[in-house]
């Protein structure tokens, strides 16, 4: 019933919202918005383009309607009322937005700048009008625009030649984006000057700008609409700005701070580079590798750049700051002004201390509190490198027991890392990179498991690799040493029944060591805001295992299954993440997501280790089954007990995902989403029936729909996913879609709708 009265209120809301023609005064009319109407025989693609382009120019918008209605407007008079009461001031603040009526609006202002656009853009000599239509109290206007075809370029030409920049420019017409045929087009000139100005000051034109430019166009020599194009210096252009400069003197300051006097300051020059710093804050030998540029060479703003970034990519510096003085008004012997550059560098906070204190709730009622210690210090050798530790202890009880005995779940764990902003390698490789130097990682932890009524478990990872940064959109990381070694220490007696039950889950655990080596790799297109339908690409090769039965056969080892004594797991598997995003509007997008993942068991090994199985379910997945719900293929636990949360997973993981994310107010967004996937064994397991990957596994697929809410304030994201599950892989083939909707019934209720809370989008 109460379900019932918030339908009742929200279509009272939305029927009350289609009187809004009462509150509009007498002598106004709502402006409905405008239509605009080309009257030129385009192409398709060119008349696209220009309607949408031209349409944006069209002020004001009018105002947005709800479900066919204009509620936003309803709840704007409802709340300026003179005693609008509590309900209609909330919904006035949340949604409410005042009206624009046609007095706002002017129109030959409007004719002005889209006619003033069709010239930019080529379409001289055309003519407009604006026809109003009335109709009672709303008024809508169409813009009709007539034109003919477009003027284009014929020739394009460089004058004053006998000046050594207008020579350089010149030479640079290769790449020129001005084409024999091309529409006329002004912001197309403007892009010109400033590739010209880009080129050019990567060889060493400091001073020039693309404003010293001037186009001039001439249509006296034809009667076709074509045009010849000329480009020229301005008049009057001062002599710094056409000639080429020098880096005469590089400084880098790794303590810089602002009223520094540095009156104590050592001074080492390196390759013709000088470090200044009172103490040792960065060994100057490796801080002088970062820098790109040399001295005598020209200015080059793309070095200076990459310089920036990889100075910042070493993670120690707050601000890099890189500046260039004009030493000397009388130009060198080489032709060349000289520069100096001076590298300011201003040093994060050396060593920091984090405490954190979670507290953490479960499905099986196991509940208690964990606290996190981490420790970092940024520059513990005084070249870059970052050392962490980081320590956690947890406790959880299980509170809703029943008359069992009372179950605990004991979590202790330390991890250390060390990143060295530089690759540790028999042969130097760092200027083979240019946008970010490869840091080296070694890392290296423990952890201690126990719960009362299933084990105890000790494990020890450790790892080598690299990472790096290629460009804005490309990550790479590879480890080519990955190692874990798992001990079951101690096991109870509903454990081992739990383990003999299901022969493939003993093997996962009893394969107590993982050697192999990983590669990841990232492309991620979402850094660029402006992009209308940016992707995102993950993929990640895992291989254990193998390299150690080649050296047992080589050395035809006597048990080639196990390594030191204890066995080890090895497979190969590969998984990647693909992401679109259609960015409708700034606010409204769709994303689609597709996950593919598989594990190949190899040699000893008939599924892949425990820790490295597929789960589908929960917040980042398919978000209608709760997590590790889902799977493997068709099979389902008789209940739900401990036994299933080892049971449902997998080797192979398929998922795809479409959510629609909207605004509701500034800062609570709304999502329709639908969600399909599974996991399935690579293996027969006799004890999970049905759950090996076969050619029926579209037949297999769980798929649930819901609805999103996330409170997003810019730092954090609070998400809560209300989700149907509307198709059960593990019931029989004719009943596995949803029948019913008995959104009244509680038992329905309680076995359909899940709800997810997470912070941060799920993709």
């Amino acid at each position: 019933m109460r379900f019932l009265g918030y339908i009742g209120l929200v279509l009272l809301l939305l029927l009350g919202s289609c009187g809004v023609k009462k509150f509009i005064p007498e002598n106004e009319t709502l402006y409905t918005g405008a239509e605009l109407v080309l009257n030129a025989d385009l192409p398709n693609r060119e008349r696209k383009e220009l309607q949408s382009e031209l349409s944006g120019l069209i002020n004001p918008d009018p105002n947005r309607k709800l479900l066919g209605t204009r509620f936003r407007l309803w709840a704007h008079y409802k709340g300026s009322k003179e005693k609008p009461g509590f309900i209609n001031k909330f919904l006035n603040n949340q949604f409410g937005e005042k009206p624009v009526y046609f007095s706002q609006v002017n129109t030959q202002r409007t004719l002005d700048i889209l006619m003033n656009r069709l010239e930019n853009k080529g379409y001289f000599y055309g003519t407009s009008e604006v026809v109003k239509e009335e109709k009672k109290k709303n008024t809508s206007l169409q813009y009709q625009l007539n034109f003919g075809n477009a003027y284009r370029l014929a020739s394009y030409e460089i004058l004053g030649d006998t000046l050594s920049i207008m020579k350089k420019i010149d030479s640079l017409k290769s790449t020129t984006l001005m084409k024999v045929g091309e529409r006329f087009d002004l912001e197309l000139l403007k892009q010109e000057r400033t590739r010209i100005e880009r080129e050019l000051k990567t060889f060493g034109y400091y001073n020039f700008s693309g404003d010293l430019l001037i186009f001039e166009a001439d249509t006296n020599q034809y009667e076709d609409r074509r045009f010849d194009l000329y480009l020229r210096l301005k008049t009057e252009v001062p002599e710094k700005a056409i000639y080429p400069y020098s880096i005469k003197d590089i400084t880098v300051f790794p303590d810089y701070a602002l009223n520094t006097t540095l009156s104590n300051a050592d001074t080492v020059s390196i390759k013709g580079i000088d470090v200044v710093q009172e103490d040792l804050v960065f060994k100057p030998d490796l801080l002088v590798s970062y820098v790109l540029f040399e001295k005598g060479a020209k200015f080059d703003p793309q070095k200076s750049r990459l310089t920036s970034n990889r100075l910042s990519s070493i993670g120690n510096f707050r601000y890099v700051n890189i500046t260039f003085d004009e030493t000397d008004s009388v130009r060198g012997e080489d032709g060349t002004y000289p520069l100096d550059a001076n590298i300011l560098l201003s040093p994060l906070n050396k060593r920091s201390l984090r405490a954190e204190v979670q507290g953490v709730t479960k499905s099986n009622s196991f509940v208690g509190p964990a606290l996190i210690l981490t420790y970092r210090n940024l520059n513990i050798f005084n070249g870059g490198e970052i050392f962490s530790l980081s320590g956690k202890v947890g406790y959880e009880t299980q509170i809703a027991q029943g008359e069992r005995d009372r179950l605990t779940s004991t979590e202790f764990g330390i991890q250390a890392g060390l990143v060295f902003p530089r690759v540790l390698f028999p042969t130097p490789v760092m200027n083979r990179f240019q946008f970010a130097i490869p840091k080296t990682r070694i890392s290296l932890g423990y952890e201690y498991q126990y719960r009362s009524d299933l084990y105890k478990i000790n494990s020890v990872n450790t790892s080598f690799g690299y990472f790096w940064q290629v460009n804005r959109h490309v990550y790479h990381e590879i480890n080519p040493i990955s190692l874990s070694l798992f001990n079951l220490s101690e096991t109870t007696d509903e454990f081992e029944e739990i383990l003999d039950q299901n022969p493939f889950l003993r093997r996962s655990f009893e394969q107590q060591f993982i050697f192999g080596w990983n590669y990841t790799f990232n492309y991620n297109q979402l850094v660029d805001s402006e992009r209308k339908n940016p992707i995102f690409f993950a993929a990640t090769l895992d291989f254990a295992g193998n390299t150690i039965r080649l050296i047992n056969q080589i050395f035809g080892s006597a048990n080639p299954d196990n390594i030191f004594g204890l066995e080890y797991a090895q497979y190969s598997r590969a998984d990647f993440d693909f992401r679109h995003y259609w960015r409708i509007t700034k606010e409204h997008n769709l994303v689609t997501r597709l996950f593919a993942g598989a594990g190949l068991p190899m040699g000893n090994s008939l599924s892949l280790p425990f820790v490295k199985q597929y789960f589908s379910g929960g917040p980042s997945s398919v978000r209608a089954f709760r997590i590790r719900a889902l799977g493997p293929g068709t099979f389902i636990p008789e209940d739900v007990t401990t036994n299933g949360f080892f049971d449902q997973a997998g080797d192979i993981r398929l998922e795809a995902n479409i959510e629609y994310r909207f605004p509701i107010s500034k800062y609570l967004k709304g999502a329709v989403f639908t969600d399909a996937g599974n996991v399935w064994l690579f293996n027969e397991n006799d004890a999970l029936e049905g759950g090996k990957f076969t050619n029926k596994w579209v037949e297999e697929l769980g798929v649930g729909s819901g609805l999103g809410l996330r409170i997003d304030i810019q730092l954090f994201v609070l998400r809560f996913d209300l989700a149907i599950p509307i198709r059960k892989p593990w019931l029989p083939e004719d009943e596995r879609w949803l029948d019913r909707f008995l959104i009244f019934d509680s038992d329905w209720r309680r076995d359909n709708l899940v709800l997810n809370f997470a912070i941060g989008y799920p993709f």
